[in-house]
């Protein structure tokens, strides 16, 4: 970072040692992937998990309930962001991002212990509702934390790369991890011991990430620039509150602007990698253990997506970076699902997934840097928080609605096309109106 970005902020450059640069490195990858790890752990049980809570008649409308849900938990999100982050932004990223993340998992495994519709009438789905609110604060939480302490931790040259490791990497570890647990309960499981019991399993799953998420948070360092400026606040007159100056007159329309992009590469990632097990199970009709394989393989995909588009952005800048991205998905999203369902040879079906998942995780790589250089430290946080999970629970949404467009699954590839393609425009059109930000990080 040069001197003239710090003086905007007037905090000096941190110092940060390798052993610190490491740690906040893998506490801000493995936060975000045990974060999604939990999430998709829905999205692998969607199907089974409709019948049991959600049961209905149109096998779409059974979908569309369960993708609901996941809406819901994306809509808590903003509020998790906002207690998170302003403690995060007053307190230190280290102690909200413990608290997040042992919350997010406690919570997930909390619904395997749920009754049926079927053992409990109307109140299994209620309660499922209710602990998946709580699950979205938490989940909230988490990237308020996440998103901020590694990029703060790390040089200005590796920025766009952290953006990447961490937003689309830690979410190809986080599916990855999924799909492993997902083919181990699948083979334990087989049949109806999977609608019985099979599924309550892969939430159990979610205490793994509390206790995994405690052993790497626990000794986790302060990030430099917090630390730097807690030092400069002590010396000075006590700081306007981070929520309340994220909603003045000042950042107001900043925020407004970043939900544009936002909300475009969130919808693409719950569209492309978010939506492919479904796809895998209803348009392709692969049985289970070949559906783990090739979502495996996306994860890969998704990671490496998201590493090289996030470094392409440290070349050419975060603008240039979303125009192409944007213009790619548009063309190719739409081509590659009406491939997929056109076609049964399973080379095509795995080639088309990892074109999908490559593309939808393209698009939000550079999205968590670019949000950091919009805010200032005693902000960021906050800022980048809210900009995130706001614009990914209105992204979140759109699996909802395009169950709810599809009159049957056959209607699935192109309802996704559309949306694709809707999505991405809205994503250029936010690309348009940004400035350029590579470099203002203070």
């Amino acid at each position: 970072m040069s001197t003239s970005e710090m003086h905007t902020a007037g905090i000096a450059q941190p110092a940060v040692d390798n052993k610190q640069m490491r740690s906040a490195i893998i506490a801000s990858v493995m936060g975000w992937s045990l974060d999604l790890f939990d999430l998709f752990i829905l999205l692998y049980v969607a199907p089974v998990v409709g019948q049991l809570f959600f049961p209905s008649t149109h096998p779409t409308w059974s979908l569309a309930a369960v993708y609901a849900s996941f809406a819901v938990t994306l809509l808590m999100r903003p509020i998790g962001s906002a207690i998170f982050g302003h403690y995060a932004d007053a307190y230190g990223r280290k102690g909200a991002m413990l608290v997040a993340i042992m919350g997010v998992g406690i919570s997930t495994a909390a619904f395997g212990l749920l009754p049926t519709i079927h053992q409990a009438g109307i109140i299994a789905p209620i309660l499922f509702l209710l602990l998946r609110l709580v699950q979205g604060v938490f989940v909230g939480g988490v990237v308020a934390s996440t998103h901020t302490v590694g990029t703060e931790s790390v040089p200005a040259n590796w920025r766009g790369f952290m953006s990447g490791l961490v937003g689309g990497g830690g979410a190809g570890i986080g599916a990855l991890l999924a799909s492993i647990v997902f083919l181990i309960t699948t083979t334990i499981f087989q049949g109806e011991a999977y609608t019985q019991w099979g599924w309550r399993f892969m939430f159990f799953s979610g205490l793994l990430s509390s206790l995994l998420g405690w052993f790497i948070f626990r000794n986790l360092e302060e990030s430099p620039f917090w630390k730097e400026m807690q030092k400069q606040k002590a010396a000075k007159k006590a700081a306007k509150a981070p929520l309340k100056e994220l909603f003045s007159s000042g950042y107001r329309n900043v925020l407004l602007v970043n939900l544009l992009i936002t909300t475009g590469g969130g919808a693409g990632y719950y569209l492309t990698s978010g939506y492919m097990p479904t796809f895998l199970k209803l348009i392709n009709q692969l049985p289970n253990h070949l559906s783990s394989y090739i979502l495996m393989a996306c994860s890969v995909s998704a990671f490496v997506s998201a590493v090289l588009v996030g470094m392409l952005s440290d070349v050419i800048g975060r603008k240039k970076t979303f125009l192409i991205v944007g213009v790619l998905a548009i063309i190719l999203l739409p081509t590659f699902y009406l491939g997929m369902a056109a076609t049964t040879n399973l080379t095509s079906i795995v080639l088309y997934s990892l074109g999908i998942a490559f593309m939808g995780n393209a698009g939000y790589a550079p999205v968590l840097i670019f949000l950091n250089e919009r805010f200032p430290t005693a902000m960021r946080a906050t800022g980048t928080g809210l900009s995130w999970n706001i614009g990914f629970a209105i992204g979140g949404m759109m699996p909802t609605f395009v169950s709810l467009a599809s009159a049957t699954p056959a209607d699935i590839p192109m309802a996704l096309s559309l949306f694709t393609g809707g999505v991405f425009l809205l994503y250029l059109i936010g690309t348009l109106i940004v400035p350029e930000t590579k470099g203002n990080f203070r």
